[in-house]
């Protein structure tokens, strides 16, 4: 499938388009001009990100487990860097502008490259919120079709959970801008001799769920196809069924290292004990639940314990069986 360049549109979602309550917060005129001098003056929270490294010229940009906070500025996600002749591609901008800033600070410890290139692989805030901040850096911004939908119909839900998380100072300059560049199924990159291929996957945790190739380096940056480290979250738009087809998609790759979208990077096989795993026992025990004519309650109390080990376990597997079983009641 070509790609689509959609230059020829406007770009930035206007926040009065979205919520009339937004629009006075964080689209006052000249409002991103002021944010980026604010994002100059007030430093990055420094050490949020753990710097990994993947391979030569491949970094995992390891953020918070836990839920989007103040100190964290949204960024409680894996990120990805591929340094290039070029420059710098990023997978991931960020949660919010100052999280973008807090990204870009992190890489001045890798190269002084600027970023070239930033990938959006799905709708979840800390994916695309940053892109602001980097497309006026002269980022080129790219997303799978589905992922860009995703994100406008859920741009003003996700600014009202961001300023109840991460509070509007920390929240001061972001605006809601996707890609330009788009594609459906799959496209191929070269970015200064590196080549990259872009598989649109979902729908999985989200509908736009894409999956970033390195074939020469057989490495996959996973996106939320893949959580590792923590127990992953199936949510109202989250697709179960899709979700597992999406990680036998990136088995399909036989990636030597994966880089999930939360946690540190690792062989495939943590991804099938701690994410595939987890999801063939949810629709598994809730389809098991749907059979002998039972409800949401006993949905809850399915058996996970061989997933108890996982941090957030206890506050998140019985919502998950529960949006498992509201997804299965009408297949």
């Amino acid at each position: 499938m070509v790609a689509r360049d959609r230059t020829e549109k406007p770009t930035g979602i206007p926040m009065h388009s979205l919520a009339h309550g937004w629009s006075r917060r964080f689209r006052a005129a000249g409002l991103l001009a002021a944010a980026l001098v604010v994002l100059a003056i007030l430093p990055a929270r420094a050490g949020v990100l753990e710097v990994v490294p993947v391979a030569d010229n491949v970094y995992a940009l390891v953020g918070p487990l836990g839920q989007r906070s103040a100190d964290n500025l949204g960024n409680n996600a894996t990120f990805g860097v591929v340094v290039t002749d070029a420059g710098v591609v990023l997978i991931d901008s960020g949660g919010s502008a100052r999280g973008a800033a807090m990204i870009a600070e992190t890489l001045q410890t890798i190269t002084d490259k600027p970023v070239v290139t930033v990938i959006n692989t799905g709708g979840q805030d800390h994916r695309w919120l940053g892109n602001a901040y980097f497309k006026s850096k002269g980022a080129e911004i790219i997303a799978a079709d589905a992922a860009v939908r995703d994100q406008t119909a859920r741009a003003d839900e996700q600014f009202f959970m961001l300023t109840n998380l991460i509070g509007e100072e920390a929240l001061a300059g972001t605006e809601a801008v996707p890609a330009e560049r788009t594609f459906e199924s799959a496209l191929e990159l070269e970015v200064g001799g590196t080549k990259l291929v872009l598989k649109m996957a979902g729908p999985a945790h989200t509908p736009g769920d894409t999956i970033v190739w390195l074939p020469k380096e057989r490495i996959a940056f996973a996106g939320d196809v893949v959580f590792l480290d923590r127990m992953l979250g199936v949510l109202p738009y989250s697709n179960s069924a899709g979700w597992i087809a999406a990680f036998k998609a990136l088995e399909v790759l036989d990636p030597a290292i994966v880089v999930p979208g939360h946690g540190r990077p690792a062989p495939l096989s943590a991804g099938i004990a701690q994410t595939f795993d987890v999801l063939v026992n949810l629709r598994s025990e809730v389809g098991a639940v749907l059979e002998r004519g039972g409800d949401m309650t006993e949905a809850a109390d399915i058996d996970q314990s061989a997933f108890a080990a996982l941090p957030n376990f206890e506050t998140l597997s019985r919502r998950n069986a529960q949006a498992v079983f509201m997804e299965m009641e009408f297949e």
